[in-house]
């Protein structure tokens, strides 16, 4: 999951996430930003944040990455509607003095403010600024100190899981960079496994908890 030793790998990134993408059954593409209330709507820095944020996590390779599948705006509607517990209110261990200010009333965390001050904060000022390098340096280290071992939880997290469904949820995510196959084949008891090997958008047991 770490970017700080393999690089951004997007095929790291299947795992349990891509299950959880695929069981919600959203699609990413067809979203719109439309209906939402005041205080839901992203400013456009925030908007272009989560798209540039979302390509990093799945780059285009091979196949589409995040951006050409509109996985940022899938972010801002899937926060909304408080998708994956995110308009609940914040456990207590995840109100630091760096999520506070960005609580709202009812205790649930505004999650893309959060991001653009983590970052910014990160980079010296303007996250956005920076190349495509620097930019995934900067993400990494969030994402690496998220995901460590004991560490509590962190608002990236939950913004990691939605990008991951909304990518996984997008036709190129569910055809295209996993395999859909409706009845995988014959049943073959030995299989050898190899780095190129992709999983089954349409085999749950194709995916592994990791």
């Amino acid at each position: 999951m770490s970017g700080a030793n393999n690089g951004w790998n997007r095929r790291e990134f299947t795992a349990g996430a891509a299950l959880l993408a695929l069981a919600l059954g959203i699609p990413a593409a067809g979203v719109k930003l439309t209906d939402l209330d005041a205080e839901d709507l992203p400013s456009d820095r925030q908007r272009r944040l989560i798209a540039e944020v979302s390509d990093l996590v799945i780059p285009r390779t091979d196949t589409p990455g995040a951006m050409d599948v509109g996985v940022g705006d899938f972010v801002v509607l899937a926060l909304a509607h408080g998708l994956g517990g995110t308009r609940t209110p914040m456990a207590a261990e995840m109100v630091t003095a760096a999520t506070a200010p960005f609580r709202r009333r009812d205790g649930s965390l505004r999650y893309l403010p959060w991001l653009e001050h983590a970052l910014d904060r990160a980079a010296g000022g303007d996250f956005l600024r920076h190349g495509a390098a620097e930019r995934t340096r900067l993400l990494t280290a969030l994402d690496d100190a998220a995901f460590a071992q004991g560490a509590p939880p962190s608002p990236w997290n939950a913004l990691k899981s939605l990008i991951l469904t909304g990518y996984y949820t997008s036709e190129p995510g569910g055809s295209q960079e996993l395999r859909y196959e409706l009845v995988p084949g014959k049943w073959e008891w030995d299989i050898p496994l190899t780095p190129e090997m992709r999983a089954f958008s349409s085999d749950w047991t194709a995916v592994d908890f990791g």
